[in-house]
């Protein structure tokens, strides 16, 4: 059943995602829909992933952080701590050629610091769009 809170994205793979925000509250706890699940081999704990991904402040329209405006994926250990905790419990057990929409409350993104230099509150919902490219 699809959570009518989250956020509608172009279901397009290596697309550069569109996001429409349906109400000006972000949904509680940390959410995960996948919008196409890939066919590639499953990511698991302690791989490297690499992946495409654009990231939007809940409700806001500009991306503060984009791999696809920059035309370079992104590869890190996934599981292990190197990302936000939004990542390592969402990323993992989705295949390659998948694209997830994730919604990341605070305690699994940046906290109550909130990284102000990249405009994110210490109380924003984060939500990512995230093409998953490959993992070894």
């Amino acid at each position: 059943m699809a959570d009518t809170n989250m956020p509608k994205v172009n279901a397009e793979f290596g697309a550069t995602p569109t996001i429409e925000f349906p109400s000006e509250t972000a949904p509680a706890g940390l959410k995960v829909v996948e919008l196409v699940e890939g066919d590639g081999p499953i990511v698991r704990r302690g791989d490297t992933v690499t992946v495409n991904y654009h990231g939007v402040v809940w409700g806001k329209d500009s991306a503060f952080d984009s791999s696809f405006a920059r035309h370079q994926p992104a590869s890190f250990g996934i599981g292990v701590g190197q990302v936000i905790k939004g990542w390592d419990q969402t990323v993992p057990g989705h295949n390659v050629g998948s694209r997830l929409v994730v919604s990341i409350p605070p305690e699994y993104g940046y906290g109550s610091r909130g990284v102000p230099q990249a405009g994110i509150g210490g109380g924003d919902t984060l939500v990512f769009v995230i093409d998953i490219i490959s993992t070894r």
